[in-house]
């Protein structure tokens, strides 16, 4: 019954996907956009960024703003719309793939490394499921199309975003923005469709944040003694890994926003120091800060280990000490060979391993690796500083 159990876990952590479900992904299904899990990449990659791009070239063409001086922003050199739309869309598509796959491992672990006993496997299949609950959630797919039109459209681009020169898909007039032809579509299709996207990559991080704080509030069998140095659960660090490639998804949609204003608006790469760092720092703040639940019952499982093994130290000190130091050792054992020593010496070095312990499941190389990932497609505009053979000059005197 109890093997049988085991399995039932087993079984349900393994199935557990953050992507595999709500409405879109069903609709996807149903166009044959998509299989079981998550089949046809290559197709609904097309598919979206098709809808997304290709109208806006047709429309801009026939507004006659593709090319030419009409507009100070034609559609074929508007580096943001480009790199938004054929890169960064592309990418938030092709992650769910990565995400699903590492996800099925990493949530496998908590019951294959004996994490989840007998006693809490209840609660455990119960987080799994309050996930995937949510994650199918009709509600919060409405809600966050509204988000995309109510606020994401009509404020944050409108007043935030949008170019204030004229551009292939708008004229500004008086602090109003006068679509074009091809505006009509980028304002109500395309742009929301990158923006549901996004949005629905956020909202994955809320489910993941969610069960991962259930799953912490379980009595798990961290041990503090673990090789991985945080009590057994160091595998959730490589599940930032996977969610590197949406770092990078971002970062290429601000380098596209700001070249844009760099080229079009007069703006210096030097001047956004502040908006890149807080950039970089929130969105990785977003992939690692769910981890940071484990933080009360790590530290807690920590210290239940210093004291388990200060006294077990005690012990084995207290009664060294007699056999050794006291004289009431065994007649015929002689100090030299004996493996009480040795003991000893193993039993100090268990003592600093779990003192040693992390209470935070957070690695710096997976911190260095998310930052790289969302500074990446940044470094083209460095060389609207310096020229590019100035830019090899200073790289290659760096490394020699």
């Amino acid at each position: 019954m109890r093997e049988q159990a085991n399995y039932s876990a087993s079984a349900a952590s393994s199935d557990f996907s953050l992507v595999l479900g709500g409405p879109l992904y069903q609709l996807f299904r149903r166009a044959r956009l998509s299989g079981d899990t998550l089949e046809l990449l290559h197709r609904r990659i097309m598919v979206i960024a098709l809808i997304a791009w290709l109208p806006l070239l047709v429309l801009a063409l026939l507004d006659g703003v593709a090319v030419g001086s009409s507009v100070k922003v034609p559609f074929l050199f508007d580096v943001d719309a480009h790199v938004r739309f054929l890169l960064s869309l592309p990418i938030l598509i092709a992650a769910e793939i990565i995400v699903h796959q590492r996800m099925r491992v990493v949530v496998g672990q908590f019951v294959t490394q004996g994490l989840v006993h007998d006693a809490v496997r209840a609660g455990f299949n119960r987080a799994l499921e309050n996930a995937a609950r949510l994650r199918n959630s009709v509600t919060a797919e409405l809600l966050l199309i509204a988000s995309v039109y109510g606020v994401g459209i009509f404020v944050v681009w409108r007043y935030y975003m949008a170019l204030d020169v004229p551009t292939w898909y708008a004229i500004p007039d008086a602090g109003r923005v006068q679509p074009k032809l091809a505006g009509w579509w980028y304002f109500f299709v395309s742009l929301p469709i990158y923006q549901f996207i996004l949005l629905r990559w956020y909202f994955r991080f809320i489910v993941w944040t969610r069960f991962l704080w259930q799953v912490s509030r379980l009595p798990l069998a961290y041990q503090p003694l673990h090789p991985d140095g945080n009590g057994g659960i160091g595998f959730l660090a490589g599940m930032t890994r996977a969610f590197a490639p949406l770092v990078f998804a971002q970062g290429a949609t601000l380098a596209g926003a700001l070249a844009n204003t760099i080229l079009y608006e007069g703006g210096v790469l030097t001047s956004f120091y502040v908006e890149i760092v807080m950039f970089a720092t929130v969105v990785v703040f977003v992939i690692v800060g769910p981890l940071l639940v484990f933080l009360p019952p790590l530290a807690a499982a920590k210290r239940l280990g210093l004291r388990e093994y200060a006294q077990l130290s005690r012990q084995y000190a207290d009664e060294f000490a007699d056999k050794w130091i006291r004289g009431a050792q065994p007649k015929g054992e002689t100090l030299v060979g004996s493996s009480d020593i040795q003991s000893l010496a193993d039993l100090g070095n268990s003592y600093d391993k779990v003192r040693g312990m992390s209470v935070v499941p957070i690695t710096r190389g997976a911190v260095a690796q998310l930052v790289v990932a969302a500074l990446l497609p940044l470094v083209p505009l460095l060389l609207t500083l310096i020229s590019l053979e100035e830019l090899l000059k200073r790289i290659v005197k760096v490394l020699v």
